[in-house]
């Protein structure tokens, strides 16, 4: 589990340098916030929507190769997108990383489900915390590096990550020594499939990446037109993230997935208000909160996605990460019209009305289908 994790660590890195170089990246261009938020369209459509064919090919033919390859990939367009003047190649190299974290997920959730045993939902969360660490880390790491350095400092994050690469190639065997023979996962598997509850379940996580992905692309720049510091913001959030991934994980193999989903659903869209009504320190807290309730439950999502699709664990995980989350990116394009036509205050506030729905939707999902143990809780890490 522990090359998993930092394979996920090093590919969210990339990805959480992605929104830290939005301001920058305004900067030296003169965007608007709609052609800024479409920067972040560009990585969410690569890394989001494309995610479910990478599940496909990995449920149907394996292809453990693409661990180190997206890693190195997603690195490479982080960097590029940082060299370039030109706007339209920032969109490609960063459609370039985003493809590259699509490549990575659906593969590695599935190699962490044949690793977790039966606490899948703990397992599922230490596999998470590299990839919410990781994703704290980029702003954390890119936001000094662009102060000294101007936006090409950026390009550096290039480093870590190919060395990243490099340490996930070497547990390639390792990595395969653990997967059940398909003959065996076929004969465990229950065979009843729920597409009806994943599609609820679905629905949920874009409801609530709606606010998420508005509150990346939106909070710093609202901040910032406050005349308050934004630089760490994203850093801050993003490690709340990651502390509250280790906490929820194992208190949903304790009172249940569903149970913790939706608690922590209620709670999104009242931090919001608190962000814009307070702002200062409270507003900051509210934000982490937020980040805690979205990010922390990512394991969740992704165990019960498994549970409700269980002979297609990666098609399950490509869907639950890519495309959901995805059209949560869509939704924040929609949210930056929003802001041009109104203001940035009236674009998050709305973004706080998804998550509402989304309690709702919680309160219809069905128990899984599958009663008995499943091929992958039965290897143990």
């Amino acid at each position: 589990m522990a090359a998993l994790s930092g394979g996920h660590l090093a590919v969210d890195f990339a990805s959480g340098a992605v929104p830290a170089m939005l301001p920058f990246l305004r900067d030296r261009f003169g965007l608007s916030y709609a052609l800024t938020a479409a920067v972040m369209l560009c990585a969410t459509i690569a890394s989001s929507l494309v995610q479910p064919l990478f599940g496909l090919v990995s449920d149907r033919r394996g292809a453990i190769w693409l661990l180190p390859a997206g890693v190195g990939l997603a690195g490479v367009g982080t960097a590029l997108a940082a060299l370039t003047h030109v706007y339209g190649l920032v969109l490609v190299f960063v459609f370039l990383t985003g493809l590259g974290v699509a490549a990575f997920h659906p593969e590695g959730a599935k190699f962490a489900a044949f690793a977790s045993g039966r606490r899948r939902a703990s397992g599922m969360a230490l596999f998470n915390i590299g990839g919410n660490t990781g994703y704290a880390l980029g702003p954390l790491v890119v936001t000094p590096l662009m102060l000294s350095l101007g936006l090409d400092g950026a390009a550096l994050v290039a480093l870590p990550i190919a060395l990243g690469a490099a340490a996930l190639w070497r547990t390639l065997p390792y990595l395969r020594g653990i997967a059940p023979p398909r003959a065996r996962r076929d004969a465990d598997t229950p065979a009843a499939e729920q597409p009806g509850a994943l599609a609820v379940l679905l629905t949920v996580v874009v409801l609530r990446s709606v606010a998420f992905f508005g509150l990346l692309t939106f909070a710093p720049l609202y901040l910032a037109s406050r005349g308050e510091s934004s630089h760490w913001l994203l850093a801050l959030m993003l490690l709340a993230g990651a502390a509250g991934t280790l906490t929820l994980g194992p208190v949903a193999d304790r009172i249940g997935l569903r149970r913790t989903l939706l608690v922590t659903q209620a709670a999104i869209a009242p931090l919001i208000v608190v962000f814009l009504v307070e702002g200062g320190a409270w507003g900051t807290l509210a934000l982490m909160g937020v980040a805690v309730c979205v990010v922390g439950t990512y394991g969740v999502t992704m165990v019960l996605s498994q549970q409700y699709l269980p002979r297609h664990v990666a098609l399950a995980s490509g869907l639950n990460v890519g495309l959901a989350v995805g059209l949560g990116g869509v939704a924040a394009v929609c949210l930056g019209l929003v802001a041009d036509a109104v203001d940035l205050r009236t674009a998050l506030a709305l973004s706080a009305a998804a998550p509402v729905l989304g309690v709702l939707l919680c309160l219809l999902l069905p128990a899984p289908a599958a009663r008995r143990r499943l091929a992958v809780e039965a290897v143990a890490p």
